[in-house]
C-alpha cells in the first residue's frame, strides 16, 4: 500500500495495517511465530469465503453465532495458546475436554458451526486448514459481519494434540476483580489497553442471568439469557463502553474497569476514550486481536492439521 493511500485510510484500518506490519516484522526478528495473512493463498485460496459462507448461513437461524464464535477464539487462546484445544471432546484417559470447565460449561457454544466449517474446508482443500485457524478466521468474520472492523488475519497455526484443563479453569471470569483480570491478561502478554479493548467483544451476544450483576430477577431461571448490550445487542459497536460509563454493564468483570479503586489510573481512561470514539476502539481492538492470535501458536511441523476438530488424527473420525 502506498504511503499516501495508507495515511488517508480510516483510523481503524490504519491501525490494522500497522499491527500487521508489526507482527510480520516481529516474526522476522524471531519475536512472533511465523504466521502470515497469505498463508493459504495457494493451498486453499477459497478458505476465507468458505468460512464466511458457513457463518452467514448459520446466522440466519441463530443471530448469536457471531458472538459465540469470537468467544471460542478467546477461550482457546487464553488456555495454552491458539491451538484449538478447546474444540477437543473427551477421549479419556489421554484427552480431558476443556468444554466442561466452569467458564465453558453450558456457556461456550457454536461447536456444530465449527464442525460445518471444517467439513466444508475439507471438501474444498482436504487436510489443509487447521481448526485453530478456523477459529481465528471465524472471529474476524463474526466481527466484520456484525458491523465491526475488518482485518487481515495472520494464519498458519497448527492444531494441538492435548488439552489443559488446569489452565482452562483459570480463564477470565465474570466475577474477577480488576486485579485478577489484569494478571490473567499479563500472563499472556496482554496489557491494560488489550484488556479493555478485548472486553469490548461483550458489545454483542448474550449471557446467562446468573453471571450478571443483577444475578437474575425474581422467578427467573439461572439459565435465562440477557443481552450483554441492551442498546444494540447484535451489533459490534462501542455502545458497550457507554453502558460502562453509565454504570450499566451487565457483567461485574466489565464494570470493575471503571469502578475499581485502581481503575482511574489504569483502565478507566481507556474505557472513556473508547466510549467517545468508536474508530479508536475499532483500531485498538484490531491490534489486540492480532496480539491475542499470536499467543503461543503451533507452527511448522508442530501439532497437526486435524481432519475432525473434535479429535486428534490418531483417533480418526
Amino acid at each position: 500500500m502506498a504511503a499516501s493511500s495508507l495515511f488517508s485510510s480510516p483510523g481503524w484500518l490504519l491501525a490494522a495495517h500497522c499491527a500487521l506490519l508489526l507482527a510480520l516484522a516481529g516474526a522476522a526478528q524471531g519475536y512472533y511465530p511465523a504466521l502470515s495473512s497469505t498463508f493459504y493463498d495457494e493451498s486453499c485460496p477459497s478458505a476465507y469465503n468458505v468460512v464466511r459462507r458457513v457463518i452467514q448461513n448459520a446466522r440466519v437461524t441463530d443471530p448469536r453465532i457471531p458472538a459465540s464464535l469470537i468467544r471460542l477464539h478467546f477461550h482457546d487462546c487464553f488456555v495454552q495458546g491458539c491451538d484449538a484445544s478447546l474444540l477437543l471432546d473427551d477421549d479419556l484417559p489421554a484427552i480431558q475436554t476443556e468444554k466442561t470447565v466452569p467458564a465453558n460449561n453450558n456457556s461456550a457454544r457454536g461447536f456444530p458451526v465449527v464442525d460445518d466449517i471444517k467439513r466444508a474446508l475439507e471438501h474444498a482443500c482436504p487436510g489443509t486448514v487447521s481448526c485453530a485457524d478456523i477459529l481465528a478466521l471465524a472471529a474476524e468474520i463474526s466481527v466484520e459481519i456484525s458491523g465491526g472492523p475488518k482485518w487481515r488475519v495472520l494464519l498458519g497455526r497448527r492444531d494441538g494434540t492435548t488439552t489443559n484443563v488446569a489452565s482452562a479453569n483459570n480463564l477470565p471470569s465474570p466475577f474477577d476483580s480488576l486485579d485478577k483480570l489484569q494478571q490473567k491478561f499479563r500472563n499472556v502478554n496482554l496489557d491494560n489497553t488489550d484488556l479493555v479493548a478485548l472486553q469490548g467483544a461483550h458489545t454483542f451476544g448474550k449471557v446467562q442471568c446468573q453471571f450478571t450483576r443483577e444475578n437474575c430477577t425474581a422467578g427467573q431461571p439461572q439459565g435465562s439469557l440477557e443481552d450483554l448490550d441492551r442498546v444494540t445487542p447484535n451489533v459490534f459497536d462501542n455502545k458497550y463502553y457507554g453502558n460502562l460509563v453509565q454504570g450499566q454493564a451487565q457483567l461485574p468483570s466489565d464494570q470493575v474497569m471503571l469502578s475499581d479503586p485502581a481503575a482511574p489510573a489504569t483502565t478507566a481512561p481507556i474505557v472513556r476514550r473508547f466510549a467517545s470514539n468508536q474508530k479508536d476502539f475499532f483500531g485498538k481492538f484490531v491490534v489486540s486481536m492480532i496480539k491475542m492470535g499470536n499467543i503461543s501458536p503451533l507452527t511448522g511441523r508442530a501439532g497437526e492439521i486435524r481432519k475432525n476438530c473434535r479429535r486428534i488424527n490418531s483417533k480418526g473420525y
